[in-house]
């Protein structure tokens, strides 16, 4: 087996988490408030979400929440790459 290359492992986790941030702003602009509500409310298995989502999103929250969730699963994929090469012993090439 390979060892996973820790930063494009985390590049590509960070990528994936904002192709899903982008998706949520799409779904949002497409099929508006009650839409949102109902797409999570089945998401979460019923939990009602009706009383935090917030549709009025300036441009500038959306870019930090952008960047935020880059960084954070970049962060989640990196570490998973990390423990998984640390836990299968697999030496590193160099």
């Amino acid at each position: 087996m390979k060892q996973f290359n820790v930063k494009k492992m985390g590049i590509a986790c960070g990528l994936t988490g904002v192709l899903l941030y982008l998706g949520c702003i799409i779904l949002m602009f497409s099929v508006g408030q009650k839409g949102t509500i109902a797409f999570f409310n089945n998401l979460l298995h019923g939990l009602d979400t009706t009383s935090i989502i917030k549709m009025d999103v300036s441009l500038l929250d959306a870019g930090l929440g952008l960047i935020q969730t880059f960084i954070l699963f970049w962060l989640i994929g990196a570490s998973i790459a990390a423990f998984y090469n640390a836990l299968t012993g697999i030496p590193e090439k160099k």
